[in-house]
């Protein structure tokens, strides 16, 4: 059986910054897909924050960078 994707993921990518690092204090979404690559190769954090960026390669690989705008919207980021 497929597990369900955990829609609070997609909401922390839009209001999370990244805690660390050239891009500390960008919200996790607006991250360069260069930088993301970066830790594909290097190898992603342990723990949540190696989830959600893995989370957020897999939607800009795949373009769906779209999701984020509906996300923000809905969470009241806009």
């Amino acid at each position: 059986m497929l597990e369900q994707p955990n829609p609070q993921l997609l909401i922390d990518l839009v209001k999370i910054p990244m805690p660390y690092g050239r891009y500390k204090g960008v919200t996790l979404y607006k991250l360069p897909v260069s930088y993301l690559e970066w830790f594909a190769r290097k190898g992603f954090p342990e723990g949540k924050l190696g989830m959600l960026l893995q989370t957020l390669y897999e939607i800009k690989l795949n373009g769906l960078e779209f999701l984020f705008e509906r996300i923000k919207k809905e969470a009241g980021l806009q």
